[in-house]
């Protein structure tokens, strides 16, 4: 059950943080990872890593897009999986926003993860076959944090792509979901400093933060065969941060 095997599986944002952890679940699955991303020197030491392929990709550079597509269906004549990561989230409060902080955070977010989705489904659509994992967050469509409108506008944005997107290609055989971290322990949040996470900790209620491998495996259960008949939705993965009503509710 849940097995990837045979299975050519495109990770944008693959060679750090949430986007490693993906690649590695569904290597460990069984599916042929190809990472696309900018960072080229961790990109291809996670791909030799999983026995995977690296290819240089900017998420905003549409034909770079295409052509990295065309090069993936070449080579392997197919990309059953697309798990669309790549973001960023600057903190800035919304007086110091200026149009070049916004452009660039949807750019990225946004627009970025509609170009590889909009590529990639030209493919499947053709396949009759496909699984789209978009990597959403639980900030802007569930929760709000001072510093991060653009960033909480960019996420929600993308759980509105996902749900119409579902219903466009669902008679093709492709399904479309996301998923929606909590505060995961990346390279990115550990830089906020242990005083960060701990406190963070205190407000989970399984006072724990996640592991870049729990929204990767998340991930492969949405990539697999058995979960043909799950689209347009969005799973929260957070420890259960979004479920008090007020702080005391934490044990």
């Amino acid at each position: 059950m849940f097995n990837l095997e045979n299975q050519i599986a495109l990770v944008t944002g693959g060679a750090n943080g949430i986007g490693k952890g993906i690649s590695q679940a569904l290597s460990e699955a069984g599916a042929k990872v190809i990472i696309g991303d900018i960072d080229k020197e961790n990109g291809e030491k996670t791909a030799k890593e999983l026995n995977g392929t690296f290819v240089k990709l900017d998420i905003t550079n549409k034909s770079q897009i295409d052509e990295a597509v065309d090069q993936i269906v070449t080579q392997f004549g197919k990309i059953d999986i697309l798990a669309s990561n790549t973001g960023v989230y600057p903190q800035i409060s919304i007086e110091e926003l200026t149009e070049d902080d916004w452009d660039f955070v949807q750019n990225i977010n946004l627009k970025g993860m509609f170009f590889v989705t909009q590529a990639v489904l030209k493919i499947m659509k053709k396949q009759k076959y496909g699984r789209i994992i978009v990597t959403s967050s639980v900030t802007g469509p569930n929760t709000g944090y001072p510093g991060w409108a653009h960033y909480g506008a960019s996420k929600a944005g993308q759980l509105g792509f996902v749900r119409s997107a579902a219903l466009e290609y669902a008679k093709y055989g492709i399904t479309i979901n996301a998923v929606q971290p909590g505060n995961v322990l990346t390279e990115g949040l550990k830089a906020q400093g242990e005083d960060y996470l701990e406190g963070t900790r205190k407000i989970i209620p399984t006072h724990e933060l996640g592991e870049p491998e729990d929204i990767g495996y998340a991930v492969a259960f949405f990539a697999s065969k058995e979960a043909k008949f799950i689209t347009g939705q969005a799973l929260i993965i957070d420890g259960g941060q979004v479920l008090p009503e007020e702080p005391g509710a934490v044990l």
